[in-house]
Protein backbone atom coordinates (compact mmCIF):
# COMPACT_ATOMS: atom_id res chain seq x y z
CA UNK A 1 0.00 0.00 0.00
CA UNK A 2 0.70 3.81 -0.74
CA UNK A 3 2.73 5.76 1.92
CA UNK A 4 -0.32 8.03 3.48
CA UNK A 5 -0.71 9.53 6.71
CA UNK A 6 -4.99 8.82 7.13
CA UNK A 7 -6.23 7.48 10.22
CA UNK A 8 -9.62 7.59 11.84
CA UNK A 9 -9.16 10.02 14.45
CA UNK A 10 -7.35 12.59 12.35
CA UNK A 11 -10.76 12.29 9.85
CA UNK A 12 -12.88 13.20 12.66
CA UNK A 13 -11.28 15.71 14.17
CA UNK A 14 -11.05 17.34 10.32
CA UNK A 15 -14.88 16.14 9.97
CA UNK A 16 -16.03 17.82 13.09
CA UNK A 17 -14.64 21.19 11.45
CA UNK A 18 -16.01 21.29 8.82
CA UNK A 19 -19.36 20.51 9.29
CA UNK A 20 -22.55 22.18 8.12
CA UNK A 21 -26.00 22.29 8.26
CA UNK A 22 -28.27 22.25 4.65
CA UNK A 23 -30.22 25.18 6.32
CA UNK A 24 -26.96 27.29 6.23
CA UNK A 25 -26.10 26.67 2.80
CA UNK A 26 -29.68 25.98 1.31
CA UNK A 27 -31.65 28.78 3.22
CA UNK A 28 -35.56 29.77 2.71
CA UNK A 29 -35.24 31.67 -0.07
CA UNK A 30 -32.21 31.14 -1.65
CA UNK A 31 -31.94 31.21 -5.56
CA UNK A 32 -29.87 30.51 -8.63
CA UNK A 33 -28.96 32.73 -11.04
CA UNK A 34 -29.52 31.61 -14.52
CA UNK A 35 -27.62 34.19 -16.18
CA UNK A 36 -24.96 32.33 -15.20
CA UNK A 37 -22.86 28.77 -16.05
CA UNK A 38 -23.36 26.40 -13.03
CA UNK A 39 -20.36 24.40 -14.28
CA UNK A 40 -17.01 24.96 -14.62
CA UNK A 41 -16.12 24.55 -18.57
CA UNK A 42 -13.32 22.07 -17.49
CA UNK A 43 -16.09 19.60 -16.97
CA UNK A 44 -19.19 20.97 -18.82
CA UNK A 45 -17.04 21.73 -22.52
CA UNK A 46 -20.53 23.56 -23.06
CA UNK A 47 -18.57 25.98 -24.41
CA UNK A 48 -16.94 23.85 -27.14
CA UNK A 49 -20.63 22.01 -27.60
CA UNK A 50 -20.38 22.78 -31.89
CA UNK A 51 -23.12 24.99 -33.62
CA UNK A 52 -25.01 26.46 -30.18
CA UNK A 53 -24.83 30.33 -29.62
CA UNK A 54 -23.55 31.36 -26.02
CA UNK A 55 -27.16 31.87 -24.52
CA UNK A 56 -27.87 27.83 -25.60
CA UNK A 57 -24.70 26.89 -24.53
CA UNK A 58 -25.46 28.43 -21.09
CA UNK A 59 -28.54 26.78 -21.20
CA UNK A 60 -27.00 23.63 -21.66
CA UNK A 61 -24.68 24.17 -19.08
CA UNK A 62 -27.34 24.42 -16.72
CA UNK A 63 -28.46 21.46 -17.75
CA UNK A 64 -25.31 19.90 -17.00
CA UNK A 65 -25.31 21.25 -13.63
CA UNK A 66 -28.59 19.86 -12.61
CA UNK A 67 -26.97 16.59 -14.15
CA UNK A 68 -23.92 17.13 -11.82
CA UNK A 69 -25.65 17.29 -8.38
CA UNK A 70 -28.32 14.25 -9.49
CA UNK A 71 -25.25 12.30 -10.42
CA UNK A 72 -23.19 12.40 -7.56
CA UNK A 73 -27.19 12.63 -5.17
CA UNK A 74 -27.48 9.03 -7.23
CA UNK A 75 -24.03 7.42 -6.66
CA UNK A 76 -24.35 8.32 -3.19
CA UNK A 77 -27.60 6.04 -2.72
CA UNK A 78 -24.99 2.97 -3.11
CA UNK A 79 -22.25 4.46 -1.39
CA UNK A 80 -24.37 4.66 1.63
CA UNK A 81 -25.43 1.54 2.50
CA UNK A 82 -21.98 0.11 1.23
CA UNK A 83 -20.28 2.13 4.34
CA UNK A 84 -23.06 1.12 6.86
CA UNK A 85 -22.49 -2.64 6.21
CA UNK A 86 -18.40 -2.56 6.24
CA UNK A 87 -18.93 -0.36 9.49
CA UNK A 88 -21.88 -3.11 11.00
CA UNK A 89 -18.66 -5.56 11.19
CA UNK A 90 -16.50 -3.25 13.44
CA UNK A 91 -19.15 -2.29 16.14
CA UNK A 92 -17.24 -4.49 18.57
CA UNK A 93 -13.74 -3.24 17.66
CA UNK A 94 -11.86 0.32 16.95
CA UNK A 95 -14.31 2.98 18.39
CA UNK A 96 -12.20 5.65 16.20
CA UNK A 97 -13.07 3.78 13.08
CA UNK A 98 -17.03 2.67 13.85
CA UNK A 99 -17.10 6.20 14.72
CA UNK A 100 -15.44 7.77 11.33
CA UNK A 101 -17.54 5.10 9.69
CA UNK A 102 -20.61 6.02 11.01
CA UNK A 103 -19.85 9.79 10.23
CA UNK A 104 -19.18 8.94 6.60
CA UNK A 105 -22.45 7.43 6.29
CA UNK A 106 -24.01 10.59 7.98
CA UNK A 107 -22.62 12.86 5.60
CA UNK A 108 -23.35 10.85 2.94
CA UNK A 109 -26.99 11.00 3.85
CA UNK A 110 -26.61 14.71 4.42
CA UNK A 111 -25.60 14.88 0.90
CA UNK A 112 -28.37 13.15 -0.69
CA UNK A 113 -31.14 14.88 1.30
CA UNK A 114 -28.79 18.81 -0.30
CA UNK A 115 -29.45 17.16 -3.61
CA UNK A 116 -33.33 16.43 -3.66
CA UNK A 117 -33.38 20.06 -2.11
CA UNK A 118 -31.27 21.39 -5.05
CA UNK A 119 -33.38 19.47 -7.45
CA UNK A 120 -36.51 20.98 -6.09
CA UNK A 121 -35.46 24.42 -6.03
CA UNK A 122 -33.79 24.06 -10.03
CA UNK A 123 -37.17 22.62 -11.40
CA UNK A 124 -39.25 25.09 -9.91
CA UNK A 125 -36.96 27.64 -10.92
CA UNK A 126 -35.87 26.38 -14.61
CA UNK A 127 -38.93 26.25 -16.06
CA UNK A 128 -38.25 23.16 -18.22
CA UNK A 129 -38.24 19.04 -16.92
CA UNK A 130 -34.71 17.56 -17.14
CA UNK A 131 -34.94 13.96 -17.27
CA UNK A 132 -32.14 11.63 -15.28
CA UNK A 133 -31.16 8.00 -15.72
CA UNK A 134 -32.24 5.58 -12.63
CA UNK A 135 -34.33 4.42 -10.98
CA UNK A 136 -31.21 5.16 -8.30
CA UNK A 137 -32.36 1.95 -6.79
CA UNK A 138 -31.61 -0.52 -9.53
CA UNK A 139 -28.54 1.11 -10.18
CA UNK A 140 -27.94 0.73 -6.47
CA UNK A 141 -28.41 -2.64 -6.63
CA UNK A 142 -26.58 -3.33 -9.79
CA UNK A 143 -23.30 -2.19 -8.43
CA UNK A 144 -23.85 -3.39 -4.73
CA UNK A 145 -24.02 -6.98 -6.15
CA UNK A 146 -20.15 -6.85 -7.59
CA UNK A 147 -16.90 -7.53 -5.80
CA UNK A 148 -16.41 -5.31 -1.72
CA UNK A 149 -13.06 -4.42 -3.14
CA UNK A 150 -14.08 -3.24 -6.40
CA UNK A 151 -16.82 -1.29 -4.87
CA UNK A 152 -14.56 0.47 -2.54
CA UNK A 153 -12.55 1.06 -5.59
CA UNK A 154 -15.26 2.54 -7.40
CA UNK A 155 -16.02 4.57 -4.87
CA UNK A 156 -12.54 5.72 -4.03
CA UNK A 157 -12.39 6.36 -7.49
CA UNK A 158 -15.28 9.18 -7.04
CA UNK A 159 -14.33 10.04 -3.91
CA UNK A 160 -10.66 11.57 -5.16
CA UNK A 161 -12.53 12.63 -8.46
CA UNK A 162 -14.73 15.09 -6.92
CA UNK A 163 -11.92 16.62 -5.12
CA UNK A 164 -9.94 17.14 -8.11
CA UNK A 165 -12.88 18.48 -9.39
CA UNK A 166 -13.42 21.27 -6.93
CA UNK A 167 -9.77 21.94 -6.81
CA UNK A 168 -8.69 22.38 -10.25
CA UNK A 169 -11.97 23.76 -12.06
CA UNK A 170 -14.37 24.79 -9.05
CA UNK A 171 -12.47 27.16 -6.90
CA UNK A 172 -10.96 29.41 -8.84
CA UNK A 173 -13.68 29.88 -11.27
CA UNK A 174 -15.55 33.40 -10.41
CA UNK A 175 -18.33 33.12 -13.35
CA UNK A 176 -20.38 30.26 -12.12
CA UNK A 177 -23.61 30.87 -10.36
CA UNK A 178 -22.22 31.72 -6.42
CA UNK A 179 -25.07 29.73 -5.10
CA UNK A 180 -24.30 26.57 -7.22
CA UNK A 181 -20.26 27.02 -6.66
CA UNK A 182 -21.18 27.15 -2.47
CA UNK A 183 -23.02 23.62 -2.76
CA UNK A 184 -20.07 22.47 -4.52
CA UNK A 185 -17.71 23.90 -2.19
CA UNK A 186 -19.62 22.31 0.75
CA UNK A 187 -20.17 19.15 0.03
CA UNK A 188 -16.25 18.86 -1.36
CA UNK A 189 -15.15 20.06 2.28
CA UNK A 190 -16.45 16.72 3.50
CA UNK A 191 -15.72 14.28 0.53
CA UNK A 192 -11.96 15.37 1.67
CA UNK A 193 -12.40 12.79 4.54
CA UNK A 194 -14.75 10.42 2.73
CA UNK A 195 -11.96 10.11 0.14
CA UNK A 196 -9.82 9.62 3.37
CA UNK A 197 -11.82 6.59 5.29
CA UNK A 198 -11.95 4.93 1.82
CA UNK A 199 -8.26 4.90 1.26
CA UNK A 200 -8.13 2.77 4.65
CA UNK A 201 -11.60 0.70 3.63
CA UNK A 202 -9.85 -0.22 0.43
CA UNK A 203 -6.64 -1.49 2.31
CA UNK A 204 -8.56 -3.20 4.66
CA UNK A 205 -10.36 -4.72 2.37
CA UNK A 206 -7.50 -5.82 0.02
CA UNK A 207 -5.80 -7.10 3.21
CA UNK A 208 -4.99 -10.83 2.64
CA UNK A 209 -5.89 -11.49 -1.50
CA UNK A 210 -3.89 -12.63 -3.79
CA UNK A 211 -3.27 -12.35 -7.02
CA UNK A 212 -6.42 -13.93 -8.42
CA UNK A 213 -8.70 -11.50 -6.08
CA UNK A 214 -7.00 -8.53 -6.38
CA UNK A 215 -7.11 -9.58 -10.58
CA UNK A 216 -11.06 -9.96 -10.02
CA UNK A 217 -11.44 -6.81 -8.24
CA UNK A 218 -10.04 -4.85 -11.12
CA UNK A 219 -12.32 -6.76 -13.74
CA UNK A 220 -15.60 -5.95 -11.85
CA UNK A 221 -14.09 -2.21 -11.18
CA UNK A 222 -13.96 -1.89 -15.04
CA UNK A 223 -16.90 -4.04 -15.56
CA UNK A 224 -18.89 -1.55 -13.54
CA UNK A 225 -17.49 1.26 -15.00
CA UNK A 226 -18.66 0.31 -18.47
CA UNK A 227 -21.89 0.30 -17.03
CA UNK A 228 -21.79 3.65 -15.65
CA UNK A 229 -20.47 4.65 -19.21
CA UNK A 230 -23.49 3.32 -20.56
CA UNK A 231 -25.97 5.10 -18.16
CA UNK A 232 -23.75 8.09 -19.27
CA UNK A 233 -24.29 8.06 -22.86
CA UNK A 234 -28.10 7.69 -21.99
CA UNK A 235 -27.75 10.27 -19.77
CA UNK A 236 -26.60 12.33 -22.68
CA UNK A 237 -29.70 12.40 -24.69
CA UNK A 238 -31.60 13.35 -21.21
CA UNK A 239 -30.04 16.45 -21.38
CA UNK A 240 -30.29 16.85 -25.06
CA UNK A 241 -34.21 16.10 -24.98
CA UNK A 242 -34.13 18.79 -22.23
CA UNK A 243 -32.06 21.02 -23.81
CA UNK A 244 -34.63 20.80 -26.77
CA UNK A 245 -37.01 21.26 -24.77
CA UNK A 246 -36.02 24.45 -22.67
CA UNK A 247 -35.07 26.16 -25.77
CA UNK A 248 -38.05 25.40 -28.22
CA UNK A 249 -35.77 23.71 -31.08
CA UNK A 250 -35.61 20.25 -32.60
CA UNK A 251 -32.05 19.56 -33.37
CA UNK A 252 -31.51 18.26 -36.65
CA UNK A 253 -30.46 14.42 -36.82
CA UNK A 254 -26.73 15.17 -37.74
CA UNK A 255 -26.39 18.03 -35.54
CA UNK A 256 -27.97 15.87 -32.67
CA UNK A 257 -25.85 13.14 -32.81
CA UNK A 258 -22.75 15.47 -33.40
CA UNK A 259 -23.31 17.22 -30.09
CA UNK A 260 -24.16 13.59 -28.35
CA UNK A 261 -20.82 12.71 -28.76
CA UNK A 262 -19.18 15.87 -27.63
CA UNK A 263 -21.00 15.85 -24.86
CA UNK A 264 -20.99 12.45 -24.24
CA UNK A 265 -16.96 12.45 -23.82
CA UNK A 266 -17.37 15.42 -21.43
CA UNK A 267 -19.50 12.93 -19.13
CA UNK A 268 -17.31 10.32 -19.67
CA UNK A 269 -14.31 12.61 -18.25
CA UNK A 270 -16.25 13.86 -15.45
CA UNK A 271 -17.17 11.15 -13.57
CA UNK A 272 -15.20 8.22 -15.08
CA UNK A 273 -11.67 9.70 -17.01
CA UNK A 274 -11.31 12.28 -13.91
CA UNK A 275 -11.11 9.54 -11.38
CA UNK A 276 -9.26 6.69 -13.14
CA UNK A 277 -6.49 9.12 -13.75
CA UNK A 278 -6.47 10.84 -9.89
CA UNK A 279 -2.57 10.36 -8.61
CA UNK A 280 -3.80 9.61 -5.30
CA UNK A 281 -6.50 6.58 -6.68
CA UNK A 282 -3.69 5.12 -9.25
CA UNK A 283 -1.39 5.10 -5.84
CA UNK A 284 -4.03 2.93 -4.02
CA UNK A 285 -4.17 1.29 -7.04
CA UNK A 286 -0.31 0.43 -7.46
CA UNK A 287 -0.81 -0.48 -3.67
CA UNK A 288 -2.39 -3.66 -4.88
CA UNK A 289 -0.09 -4.17 -7.28
CA UNK A 290 1.61 -2.98 -10.18
CA UNK A 291 -0.53 -4.99 -12.66
CA UNK A 292 -3.56 -3.55 -11.16
CA UNK A 293 -2.31 -0.01 -12.05
CA UNK A 294 -1.15 -0.63 -15.27
CA UNK A 295 -4.68 -2.09 -16.17
CA UNK A 296 -6.85 0.79 -15.20
CA UNK A 297 -3.96 3.04 -17.15
CA UNK A 298 -4.63 1.22 -20.38
CA UNK A 299 -8.20 1.45 -20.08
CA UNK A 300 -8.64 5.80 -18.75
CA UNK A 301 -7.45 7.46 -22.10
CA UNK A 302 -10.99 6.34 -23.70
CA UNK A 303 -12.66 8.12 -21.21
CA UNK A 304 -10.76 11.78 -21.29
Amino acid sequence: MYHHNFSYGAVLDASARAAWRIEDILPPGAALDFDCDFMPEALARTDAAPGLTPDEQRVLNQIRGHEYLSIFGLVEEFILPFVLDHARPQLDGDDLRVRALLGFAGEEAKHIQLFRQFHALFVGSFGTPCGMIGPAQEIAAEILRHDVLAVALLILHIEWMSQRHYLESIRDDGAIDPLFKSLLKHHWMEEAQHAKLDTLMVEALAAGRDDAGIARAIDEYLEMGAFLDGGLAAQTALNLDAFEAATGQTLADDHRAELQAQQHQALRWSYIGSGMTHPRFLASLEGLGPEARDRVAQVAPAFC
